[in-house]
């Protein structure tokens, strides 16, 4: 037997390629999964797991110095930042240590760490970490290289030294003042994070407000949030130019009322990001990608070559983790299980670990009024959330939007504490087909926040 052919080659080892390998090989699928760099994809190594861990940090400096609201006196605030990123790179070593462990100790599945590209719709050839190239046969060949941060052309910007979302959680010392180009979920993240660091923050934002996909009084109260902790925004402003100066960089923008110059520390590219498909030699085999570069896929993420599949962020469509992990288990029911199972109709949550968070399911009130649908809006501010007083967290609100004939839940955003807790709530709500009454009339334990889903949907009741 050819011991390098494999009854399935996956490339990459995201949050969809390493399950998909541990449960072929658990089935006796005899398995190559390769990987250029660690073990885990973007989630672990540069994304979820690090960034959540700073911003858990970043919340304790928030609330240390918000102790007298408590009536605790914590006295002075320092944030040793050389700390925060050695936690946080204890955390990552963890779950990706961990996972590389499962993978080696997986009967029938061998990891090989290398850069792989394609030959041909059957070939795989990787160019070995350790010296040499191998060449792979596989039966399928799945990809699941993810992204990276996108670098704009802007004028100046290959003078000047820059971060992205990986480079700015290296930093041990904190910034004077962030500049941060861009204002979606990676800025906003981070900008709250190093304003709670002690670093000053400003947003440059090319859009008329923040997070344009949501609701206006949702930008509008996130903007009031960001605001409040004292960060400096600027919407429909773009940037003209970048110079290097002693201090770091200024940079020239362009607003509707003229030109203006700022100067930071440090400048924070947050403008969204790119497929790791370019050095795949994706032409080799003749598979498809659109104008970004995002692989094409059928709703069983066949690529259009038989026996190619994409999982994960490299195909395109939402860049979140929870998404990429519901690719694998679609190809595991499909080829395991004999099933069915599409991308097709399936709910997309999101949480946004702004603070509080941003949590959201389903379809929003702008979504709803393009559909044409008949709908209705509930709304609850958090300052009428008794557990919200009680912790003393009332920033935001919660809104749903409901069928106005069938009751339904069409989609909600939870801005509040804990709201990716509550959206899940009102996802599995969703998922059930339960009609708004039946959680306005539900019994749910005291005093917790779940329980003000009751006051949500009591908004809906006539005046």
């Amino acid at each position: 037997m050819n011991n390098s052919a494999y009854d399935a080659i996956i490339i990459g080892t995201g949050q969809s390629g390493k399950p998909l390998a541990i449960a072929l090989g658990r089935a006796g699928w005899k398995v190559a999964i390769i990987e250029r760099e660690h073990v885990g994809g973007t989630c672990i190594n540069v994304g979820c797991t690090p960034t959540k861990t700073m911003v858990a940090s970043a919340r304790v400096a928030y609330l240390a110095r918000r102790s007298k609201d408590y009536g605790v006196n914590a006295g002075r605030v320092t944030v040793d930042l050389r700390q925060v990123v050695k936690r946080k790179r204890r955390v990552v070593e963890s779950f990706r240590n961990y996972g590389q462990k499962t993978l080696e100790k997986t009967a029938n599945v061998e990891l090989i760490f290398g850069e792989a590209r394609l030959k041909d719709a059957k070939h795989a050839v990787v160019k070995l970490k350790s010296g040499g190239t191998r060449e792979l046969e596989g039966k399928r060949i799945v990809i699941n290289t993810g992204g990276r941060p996108a670098v704009p052309t802007i004028p100046g910007l290959d003078g000047i030294c820059f971060l992205d979302s990986s480079s700015i959680m290296e930093l041990t010392e904190l910034p004077r003042h962030l500049v941060v180009l861009g204002g979606g979920y990676v800025g906003l993240e981070f900008c709250q994070m190093f304003r709670r660091f002690g670093a000053r923050v400003t947003i440059v934002n090319r859009d008329p407000r923040l997070i344009l996909r949501e609701d206006p009084d949702v930008s509008a109260e996130v903007e009031k949030i960001l605001e409040e902790d004292g960060i400096e925004i600027l919407n429909s402003t773009q940037v003209t130019l970048l110079e290097k100066i002693r201090a770091g960089v200024r940079v020239v923008l362009g607003t509707g009322k003229g030109s203006k110059k700022i100067s930071g520390s440090h400048l924070l590219l947050a403008l969204g990001r790119v497929p790791n498909s370019d050095r795949l030699d994706l032409g080799a085999a003749g598979v498809a990608t659109d104008n970004s570069g995002f692989i094409k896929v059928n709703p069983k993420l066949e690529t259009n070559v038989p026996g190619i599949y994409a999982i994960g962020d490299v195909k395109g469509g939402p860049a979140f983790t929870h998404i990429s992990y519901d690719d694998f288990r679609i190809l595991r029911e499909n080829w395991l299980n004999r099933g069915i199972a599409t991308i097709e109709g399936r709910p997309v949550p999101n949480c946004m670990y702004i603070d509080p968070q941003l949590a959201t399911v389903g379809i929003n009130e702008t979504e709803a009024q393009r559909r044409g649908i008949d709908y209705r809006v509930a709304k609850l501010p958090m300052t009428g959330v008794a557990r919200a007083q009680e912790m003393s967290e009332t920033r935001g609100f919660m809104k749903a939007v409901v069928d106005a004939k069938t009751q339904q839940i069409l989609g909600c955003t939870i801005l509040g504490v804990e709201g990716g807790e509550i959206m899940s709530m009102l996802q599995i709500a969703m998922m059930g087909k339960l009609p708004y009454p039946a959680i306005k009339e539900a019994i749910f334990a005291h005093p917790t926040l779940a329980e003000s889903l009751n006051n949500l949907f009591m908004t809906l009741d006539p005046r």
